[in-house]
This record gives structure tokens, C-alpha cells and sequence, in this order.
């Protein structure tokens, strides 16, 4: 059992708002491509942050690597912001479709650090284990 901070969401609460989160990402992305096709520094700032979503449960819960998977979110975090920048000019409404996903982001950044800070002992010894 990790120690975690008292402000950590519910466990219902991760599917239900990473659910919400993905169709607002999906539906950004392709009001972008309505609006002007496959941009590419607008869609590769897209990629970027899907590719940092996805590694950053793998460094988290597979490796049992919470550092890595702190600087994962940082940039995660970084890619998304520059993401809703390249969107709004194109399409202001997908761009704003961003911010939640930034903001829940900074959540995650937050609750990653505590968690890490607050169980040394507990992920090196899971890493070993494993």
C-alpha cells in the first residue's frame, strides 16, 4: 500500500475524467484537421503528447520508476501546453479542448511527486521484486 496525499482523487474519479479527457483530445485533433490538415508542428506537438500519456503509465506502474516517470509528466506537461498554443490559432475551440488535459496534467505532475516523495523504500523494493 503506497502513502498517498489526502487531495488524491477517488479511484473511480482516473477513468471517468482520463475518459472525458480523451474524446476533448480526440476532438481537438480533429478540429485542427478540419480546419487545415495534417499541420506539421501542430501534430507532431499532438504526438509528442500522446506517445509522453502513454510511456508515462509504463515508467509509473510497469517499471515501478516514479523519477522517470516524474520527468515524463514535466514534459507531458510541456507538450500539451505547446500543443493548445499550435491548436488555437488554428482552431480556438480545440485549443481550448487542451486546457482540462493541462490542468489534470498538473494534477497528475503533483500527485506523482508526492506519491514518489512519500514511498522511497516502496518502488525500489517493487522494482526489485519484479
Amino acid at each position: 500500500r503506497l502513502e498517498k496525499p489526502s487531495w488524491t482523487p477517488p479511484n473511480w474519479a482516473f477513468p471517468v475524467v482520463w475518459s472525458a479527457l480523451y474524446v476533448m483530445i480526440a476532438i481537438a485533433g480533429w478540429r485542427v484537421y478540419e480546419a487545415a490538415g495534417l499541420v506539421a508542428m501542430p501534430f507532431l506537438a499532438y504526438g509528442v503528447q500522446l506517445a509522453l500519456n502513454a510511456a508515462w503509465s509504463a515508467f509509473f506502474f510497469g517499471l515501478k520508476r516514479p523519477a522517470i516517470a516524474f520527468v515524463d509528466v514535466v514534459a507531458l506537461w510541456i507538450a500539451v501546453a505547446v500543443n493548445a498554443l499550435l491548436f488555437y490559432p488554428i482552431d480556438a475551440i480545440a485549443g481550448l479542448l487542451m486546457i482540462p488535459y493541462l490542468m489534470w496534467v498538473t494534477a497528475a505532475a503533483c500527485l506523482n511527486f508526492s506519491v514518489w516523495r512519500r514511498n522511497p523504500g516502496a518502488f525500489r523494493a517493487a522494482a526489485e521484486a519484479g
